[in-house]
C-alpha cells in the first residue's frame, strides 16, 4: 500500500523589498508546485521594491507574518530602534510604501501557527527581535513551544537545529541540507530571500513535507539589478554592496 502524501509547503522569510530575488524564488516554486506557501515576515526594508514585494507576497502566501522591519515603516516600532543603514532604509521605505501595501502588512502578526507547527519572526522568547543564532536561544524557542516544527526566520541565516530527547544539535544548512522531520523536534530557518547572511548570495527557502523532510533551496538571481535600483532610489551603498557577498 503506498502511504498516503504529505502536504508540501514552501517557506520563505526576510524578502527585504528585493523584488529579483523574489520573482526567482517565485518561478523555483511555480514549477515545484507547494500545496502552500508561508511567510515569516519582513518583506519590506533594505531593498527598493516595498510595494511589488508586499503584493506579490500578498497575492500568493497562504500564511503570512510579520517582521520588526515590517513593523517599523508602520510606525509600531520606533525608528530609533535602529541603527545606521537600517534606519536610513526604513525611513525611505516609509516614504515609499503605499495605503494598499501598508494595510496589508497592518494585518499581519509576528508569530503564530499553521498545520501544527508554530511560527515566528524571531523567536519564541521575542518574536520580533531575538535572533536565533545560538544553542541558547534554540533551546529557549524550543522549551517554549511544544509541536515538533518550530520555524524561525529573522537572522537571514539558514538554519537546522534537532532536539531528540535532550540532545540539541544542528546548525547553518547548506543548499540541498535534508533533515528528517519523522521523529523528535526541529527548529529551522529558511534562511533570507532578499538579503542572505550566510556568505551565500543566492536566495533561499525552504521546502517541507510535513511529517516527513525539510530539504533547504538556494536559487540564483540577478543582485546586480537589484543594486543599481537600490542606488538609483538612494539607499545606502553598503546594504547593495553586501549583496553581491551574502554578508
Amino acid at each position: 500500500m503506498v502511504p498516503p502524501l504529505s502536504k508540501r509547503v514552501a517557506v520563505i522569510s526576510d524578502v527585504h523589498g528585493n523584488r529579483h530575488a523574489l520573482e526567482a524564488v517565485l518561478d523555483a516554486l511555480a514549477a515545484a508546485e507547494p500545496d502552500e506557501l508561508w511567510c515569516l515576515g519582513d518583506l519590506v526594508g533594505y531593498g527598493p521594491q516595498p510595494n511589488e514585494c508586499s503584493r506579490a507576497v500578498a497575492a500568493r502566501a497562504d500564511y503570512c507574518l510579520c517582521g520588526n522591519h515590517d513593523l517599523v515603516v508602520l510606525g509600531s516600532l520606533a525608528i530609533e530602534d535602529f541603527a545606521g543603514d537600517a534606519a536610513a532604509a526604513a525611513r525611505w521605505t516609509q516614504e515609499t510604501l503605499d495605503d494598499d501595501v501598508r494595510e496589508f502588512l497592518s494585518g499581519l502578526e509576528p508569530s503564530g501557527s499553521r498545520e501544527g507547527v508554530e511560527l515566528f519572526h524571531g523567536s519564541a522568547r521575542d518574536p520580533v527581535w531575538e535572533y536565533v543564532l545560538s544553542s541558547e536561544a534554540a533551546a529557549a524557542t524550543l522549551e517554549l513551544t511544544s509541536s515538533p516544527l518550530v520555524l524561525v526566520g529573522h537572522s537571514h541565516v539558514p538554519l537546522e537545529i534537532s532536539l531528540d530527547g535532550d540532545v540539541l544539535d544542528g546548525g547553518i544548512a547548506a543548499e540541498g541540507t535534508v533533515v528528517d522531520l519523522s521523529a523528535g523536534r526541529r527548529l529551522l530557518n529558511p534562511g533570507s530571500v532578499g538579503q542572505p547572511r550566510d556568505g551565500d548570495p543566492r536566495a533561499a527557502y525552504l521546502m517541507v513535507e510535513l511529517g516527513r523532510r525539510a530539504t533547504f533551496q538556494r536559487v540564483e538571481y540577478p543582485v546586480e539589478r537589484t543594486q543599481a535600483e537600490m542606488l538609483e532610489a538612494g539607499l545606502p551603498e553598503s546594504l547593495a554592496a553586501r549583496l553581491a557577498a551574502g554578508i
